[in-house]
Parts: structure tokens; sequence; C-alpha cells
């Protein structure tokens, strides 16, 4: 996450926090250190945000100050926090958090609405403790356009080792698949993010390939909800 980013989600969390808040809370929420923490705070500090606190203790954000608000009318915020609500189905841990942190500051904004709920199931999250890599770290190569070497099981349970060049992150209703051009297969394939069981860097990058890649795999797959899976499978 940018610096800039996390400034601005310390300050929320600052600002949604019912008591003094320590470093390692917020360090946890972030996924940063606490001597990053400790770095931030004195930059806002610096910037004359009313940051109160002190190491060991806990900091809270003196009242009165606020960011500019979020323009929604009642519509938005509601298709926002159902939009949001509905990442639940995706397995995709990292999205789920960053969901909940958007929710908060559209609450803040516009009181909460706990009469609209999406039900959350969905497909499996991605949980480490289940063996399965994580959505946020194949999403991470994506951008980097960073070679990966898979671990991948196939639906008729055989393993297999796959170096592939990520390029799209798909979120079907009970799964969620990358696409990604296989060196192996010598072509694009999809593979379900909850069969691949180990996730590996090393094998170099792709960089300026990623945008022509999904040009020619979207011209080559037509990726719909209701494609089955045992087609869609790599």
């Amino acid at each position: 996450m940018p610096r800039s980013d996390r400034l601005f989600e310390l300050i929320q969390l600052l600002r949604a926090a019912r008591g003094p808040s320590t470093a390692d809370v917020l360090a946890e929420e972030l996924e940063v250190s606490p001597r990053t923490i400790y770095r931030d705070i004195a930059a806002l500090q610096a910037m004359r945000v009313p940051v109160e606190g002190a190491a060991g203790l806990g900091y809270v954000l003196r009242g009165g100050y606020d960011l500019p608000p979020l323009n929604f009318d009642a519509e938005e915020a509601e298709a926002l926090r159902v939009g949001l609500s509905m990442l639940a189905r995706t397995g995709d841990s990292a999205l789920q958090r960053a969901a909940k942190r958007v929710c908060a500051k559209v609450d803040a904004l516009h009181g909460p609405a706990d009469w609209l709920y999406v039900a959350p199931w969905g497909a499996p999250t991605d949980d480490p403790d289940q063996g399965c890599v994580s959505i946020a770290r194949l999403r991470q190569a994506i951008r980097d356009e960073e070679k990966l070497v898979l671990r991948y099981q196939d639906e008729m349970g055989e393993m297999s080792s796959r170096t592939v060049r990520p390029i799209v992150v798909i979120y079907h209703l009970n799964c969620t698949m990358l696409a990604a051009w296989c060196e192996l297969r010598a072509g694009f394939r999809h593979f379900r993010t909850d069969r691949i069981f180990d996730c590996r860097s090393g094998a170099g990058q792709f960089v300026g390939q990623g945008s022509m890649l999904r040009k020619l795999w979207a011209e080559q797959e037509t990726v719909a909800a209701d494609t089955p899976l045992s087609e869609a499978e790599a």
C-alpha cells in the first residue's frame, strides 16, 4: 500500500476507534510493523493532524478533525454497501478486509444501513491454513507482471507444476479463477485459486506484456458466469 494511502487509512482507523488504539492494533489492521505506525504517526503530527498519545499507551484523533466528505447520494451509498458486501462471496480475504474499511467510511458519513443484507455464501476463502494461496498474492503478481510457479491440482486430483504469466482474476459465483499464459501448455489456461497449493516467485517477469496478453485472452475466451468449470480449468 502506498504511504499516502496508508496515512489516509490510519486517520480513518483513528476516527472510527472508540478509545486509544495501540501501535500493535493499528499495525495489524494495516498489515505493517509497529515501527511503521510510529513513523506514520510522527508524519501525521508533523502535518498538524491532531493525533495524540504515546507509544505503549495508544493514540487518539482529537475531535473536530475530518476529511472531505464523499459526495454520494442515498442510492449510490446503498449500491456501494451492497457491492462491497458481495465481496464476501469472492473468497478474496484481502478484498473483504478492504471492503469493511470502505463500508466504515460510508457509515461514518451516511449512517449505518443494517436493513441491507447480502448472503455471504460463495467461493471458499483463501485460507492459508487450508493450503490455499492468497488471492491478493496473485493480484499483486498481475500488477507487477511477475511470472509465478504454481503447484496446481486439477479436477482429477493430479498435481503439476506450472510456470505462468498471470493476467486476470475472474470471480465466479462459487469459485475464483486465475487466467494466465501457461508456459507448459503454450497457451491461455484458467486455474481455480482454491486448487493452487503453492505459489513461488523467481521465474522472472513479463514487463510490458500484460496488456497485450489480456487483449489476446479476451479475443480467445468468452468468460461468462455460467461457464461450466470443467471447460474453464487448466
